[in-house]
């Protein structure tokens, strides 16, 4: 499976934790997915399946990648929100065709401890996957636990250049 990994854009700031479940992107954000997107559509790339989590930014950087690059299947998931339980992400994966491509949109730190347990097999691996930034693993095995080779951690400052 050729799993790419990507943190939503630039979201307002909170004052709560209540907050952090509503805010959206800022208007930085949007334009920053906008060209990421486009280096994306440059890429080539095309998905089997979308997966996001259901939090607003997320949705909205889903939405606005979406507008240059095809996928087949989007879906919301709640293992994607910032409190999601990775092990039913991966039961969710593993169902999928081996030879699948998938974006996953969401939060940290579940996204780069997830990168770091796929890659590492532990936490002890720190990975630190910025604000729309994009990872990409080739998945090799989901059992006994999903176990995969890191092929890009792109910034989006590099992301942006490749327009």
């Amino acid at each position: 499976m050729d799993l790419f990994i990507l943190r939503h854009g630039e979201a307002g700031k909170h004052s709560t934790s209540l907050d952090d479940y509503k805010r959206s992107l800022t208007n930085l954000g949007r334009k920053e997915m906008e060209k990421i997107g486009q280096s994306l559509k440059k890429f080539g790339i095309e998905f089997d399946h979308v997966f996001t989590s259901s939090l607003p930014r997320s949705i909205e950087t889903t939405e606005i990648i979406l507008k240059y690059v095809k996928s087949k299947k989007n879906d919301k998931l709640d293992e994607l929100r910032p409190e999601g339980n990775k092990l039913l992400l991966y039961q969710k994966l593993s169902k999928l065709k081996r030879d699948s491509t998938v974006l996953l949109v969401g939060h940290e730190p579940y996204l780069s401890d997830m990168i770091s347990e796929t890659i590492s097999g532990t936490l002890n691996c720190k990975i630190d996957l910025k604000k729309a930034g994009l990872a990409r693993i080739n998945v090799i095995s989901f059992s006994p636990k999903m176990t995969g080779e890191l092929r890009w951690l792109l910034t989006p400052k590099l992301l942006k250049k490749m327009t």
